[in-house]
């Protein structure tokens, strides 16, 4: 076999893993769409009925009505925006002032600033929450937006991409007579588009489906956000599995228009901040 041919061969064995991979994560997905149109009993038939005998649409009309489905939307919006805008802000300044501002103690300092992603957010939601009641953020979505607007993961990203930006450059926007502040938003950004894309939807992806936090800070219902109104379909006797489905199914559309929207930006955001797997 020639060398040409066994290279087709393993990249049609690679494709065709590649597939059955992609289908293996699919199944998860195809089921919530499956159940969110059957009733309860059919949902717990096995083998699993994958295409219900009749579709009842009426479970998507149930969920949206029966949990202020409308307003838990406007709420995950709201609370996702503003995080995502905040956090991708003030990263990128943090990024900027540790990858390209020389300061005593600079690798010190991120690499401290470093070390607390290995707190889980479980060590400190006790000592978060006594913090926030006493200032009077309990029942209120600030208490997820300031510190959701901070992440150590945005700065350490975003500082991997702007080191790869030649020092040239900024040197010729110092000559100019171009501030720190103007050389960030007027040249870097401009040029960590792709970064910047990556970060915004990595945070939006992660806020939307947040649940612990506003489970811990949010008791109005008039407050909750998706995944809290998703939880209301879970009673003290009774589980409604169907529409938890269909409400799920709903909730998904967003987060799939925005991967959809900019995956390009997402792909190149990766590969060029050096972030694989």
């Amino acid at each position: 076999m020639n060398k040409k041919r066994k290279s087709a061969v393993e990249k049609i064995i690679l494709y065709l893993l590649l597939s059955v991979i992609g289908l293996v994560t699919l199944f998860p997905f195809i089921w919530m769409i499956s159940s969110s149109l059957k009733t309860e009993t059919e949902m717990f038939v096995f083998p699993i009925q994958w295409i219900p005998e009749v579709f009842h649409w009426e479970n998507y009309e149930k969920a949206w009505k029966m949990t202020s489905f409308p307003l838990a939307l406007f709420n995950s919006l709201k609370v996702s925006v503003i995080i995502t805008l905040g956090q991708v802000l003030t990263s990128a300044m943090a990024g900027y002032a540790f990858a390209k501002i020389k300061f005593r103690g600079r690798n010190k300092v991120f690499i401290g600033y470093l070390a607390t992603m290995m707190v889980p957010f479980q060590v400190v939601m006790i000592p978060q929450f006594i913090l926030f009641r006493k200032i009077g953020l309990i029942n209120n979505h600030l208490a997820l937006i300031l510190p959701g607007i901070f992440t150590v993961f945005g700065v350490f990203m975003l500082k991997q991409f702007f080191m790869g930006i030649p020092d040239e450059i900024l040197e010729a926007a110092r000559i100019d007579g171009c501030s720190e502040a103007g050389i960030m938003f007027r040249v870097v950004i401009p040029l960590s588009k792709a970064a910047l894309s990556s970060l915004a939807i990595f945070t939006f992806r992660w806020q939307w489906n947040d649940y612990l936090a506003p489970l811990i800070y949010l008791n109005d219902k008039e407050l909750f956000t998706i995944p809290l109104a998703l939880s209301t379909f879970r009673m003290e006797n009774l589980t409604l599995y169907t529409l938890i489905m269909a409400g799920s199914v709903i909730s998904l559309i967003p987060v799939i228009l925005v991967f959809l929207f900019t995956q390009k930006y997402l792909i190149q955001g990766i590969a060029m901040t050096g972030l694989k797997g």
